[in-house]
């Protein structure tokens, strides 16, 4: 079949816009079933902020997890409507709980996709009823850029800040060997052999073959979307969708390399991400974000160009969530090579021992062990009167010895770098370091003295922080008598400058529990669907643990792609119909 016709028109079956996961789960899905697809994506590479992630999937009830830890229907959806009462979908997550264990054994039993099962993996908020220790969240298998011959060149790569010197852990044991990699022989040897290994293969291949977390993840799903069939075309934007004179979608305009009209005979799909990258939508539902320039992205893609689109044909954006986005804190610096900004999420080490988070005022505000959405939510409700939100992270001499900040390496890295480039900052005293960074200085003296007794006691009595088992397993689990609690106590004392970030937004496009959009009216947009982080969140805004986004992406994208001729079929296609025919006959 040729790609491309003499008029530059494209036919298909189901032209889907954004291959992140929940895309190319639709695609594979679809074209496993033998259904033509094609998928276009904007950016020159594909896996959008999918590739860019840590790659867990939030997926309760998989038929590995249940049957090792016991988990019941009940305990999650308890669970589920715990996070978000007032905006808890019962359909949406009815659908989504009935799909788990059949798509991920989809995904494991007819791809190229390999998860693990971690033992642990605590849900975010231990504390609510129905919260598990572990066995919903799983982790994809590392994966070798190679299996995509040359293609791997349009892999989305990672995000450099993340890395250690070009090479991204893995979430899991790699993870714990590089965080030891100062304190151990054997820790060390396993990291330089990775470093080594890394730095080899960008020179000889352009970029690093083993792909780790979300990246690997991305890997394998378009190796297995490939394979099925699936034109995946990258540098190919939607500018518009294509309606009829009944108002059903039924194509798009495509710019880019592959410019031209699309013909999709049984719709389009939306999966190319959220809105939290466009400045006019988030001055509309992010309030802190009203003037502008209180917000800083680190997700790929995430233009708000679905929404856009889904407005232009009458749908809608739902903000019956109880949080607009899954918050993530950011330092935001610059790169001294180029001087182009740069971001660090910090997503993990904020709640390690003997680093606190305090406002202008040297106060701390919240539970820096919780996850990072709901330190965030803390951050953005304590400065909600503030015309400029920020907060800095504080630590001593030990803890950058030891763990670092963020960004900012541990020893034995020369910190001279971090400094240059505006991520770290640094006293030889509180009040030095006070004065230096624009806090106050008796406010923050007087904060370090109260966490400092109580992390030699073990306990934090203003937040609470080290007093759950999520909070434990972000912080150092072989640290006494608390993971998470350590003094500020030996100078110098260093400091990085925190702002609002995100992952992705909870806020999306309203569509109903089959993934169709919605009109303002109520009625529903014939040809045109709506998954992953493009679409309003089924968790009502609630953020349950690791791969909040990713799994329910996942799961609706698979569920879309194999309901999609009898979706199409009862909006009255007739195309549909009559695939539907030979299908069930």
């Amino acid at each position: 079949m040729k790609k491309k016709r003499e008029d530059n028109t494209y036919r298909c079956d189901l032209l889907i816009v954004g291959s992140g996961v929940s895309g190319m789960a639709a695609a594979i899905r679809a074209a496993h079933d033998g259904l033509n697809v094609i998928v276009a994506e904007k950016a020159p590479h594909f896996g959008g902020t999918t590739a860019l992630s840590a790659g867990w999937s939030w997926v309760p009830g998989t038929t590995k997890g249940a049957a090792t830890t016991g988990d019941t229907r009940e305990e999650i959806e308890t669970y589920l409507k715990a996070l978000a009462p007032d905006t808890y979908n019962k359909a949406g997550v009815a659908g989504f709980l009935d799909t788990v264990p059949e798509a991920v054994d989809f995904f494991e039993n007819d791809t190229d996709v390999v998860f693990s099962y971690p033992d642990k993996a605590p849900d975010y908020q231990m504390d609510l009823p129905g919260a598990k220790l572990g066995g919903r969240a799983i982790l994809p298998a590392d994966a070798d850029a190679r299996i995509l011959g040359e293609r791997r060149k349009e892999l989305q790569p990672y995000l450099s800040s993340y890395t250690v010197f070009g090479y991204m852990p893995q979430v899991g044991p790699d993870l714990v060997q590089f965080l030891h990699a100062n304190q151990s022989i054997k820790s060390f040897g396993y990291v330089a052999t990775k470093l080594l290994k890394t730095w080899k293969d960008i020179a000889v291949h352009g970029q690093p073959l083993k792909r780790t977390n979300g990246s690997a993840l991305m890997v394998r799903m378009v190796r297995s979307a490939l394979d099925a069939g699936v034109r995946v075309w990258t540098g190919t934007p939607v500018t518009d969708l294509v309606t009829d004179a009944s108002g059903a979608v039924t194509g798009a305009t495509l710019g880019g390399k592959q410019a031209g009209n699309v013909q999709a005979r049984l719709g389009v799909i939306l999966a190319g991400g959220g809105f939290s990258g466009n400045e006019a939508l988030r001055r509309k539902y992010f309030a802190h974000d009203r003037a502008g320039g209180q917000h800083f992205t680190p997700t790929q893609g995430h233009d708000g160009s679905s929404a856009e689109m889904a407005l232009a044909v009458g749908g809608r954006i739902s903000t019956d969530v109880s949080s607009v986005c899954s918050w993530a804190p950011v330092t935001v610096f610059n790169s001294l090579r180029s001087g182009a900004e740069r971001l660090f999420p910090h997503l993990r080490q904020i709640g390690l021992p003997g680093m606190i988070t305090v406002d202008r005022n040297g106060r701390r505000f919240g539970n820096e062990a919780l996850s990072y959405h709901d330190f965030g939510r803390q951050m953005i409700t304590h400065h909600e009167n503030q015309t400029d939100l920020f907060a800095w992270i504080i630590g001593d001499k030990k803890l950058m010895d030891k763990y670092g900040i963020g960004y900012a390496k541990p020893w034995p890295v020369p910190r001279g770098f971090f400094h240059r480039n505006g991520f770290l900052h640094k006293g030889r005293t509180v009040a030095e370091l006070a004065a230096s960074i624009g806090v106050d200085a008796a406010g923050l003296e007087a904060t370090i003295q109260r966490f400092n007794k109580d992390a030699i006691a073990g306990t934090d009595t203003e937040f609470g922080r080290g007093s759950t088992a999520y909070n434990h397993f972000r912080g150092d689990m072989e640290h006494t008598p608390n993971p998470n609690l350590a003094p500020l106590d030996k100078g110098p004392y260093y400091a990085a400058k925190v702002r609002m970030g995100d992952l992705g937004t909870f806020a999306g496009i309203q569509v109903d529990e089959r993934s169709r959009v919605v009109r303002r009216d109520g009625s529903l947009v014939p040809g045109l669907y709506s998954v992953g982080a493009a679409a309003v969140s089924v968790f009502g805004g609630g953020y349950p643990g690791y791969g909040s986004h990713i799994g329910p992406a996942l799961v609706f994208g698979y569920r879309l792609g194999r309901d999609i001729v009898d979706l199409a079929a009862e909006s009255g296609n007739s195309v549909a119909l009559e695939r539907a025919l030979e299908v069930h006959a």
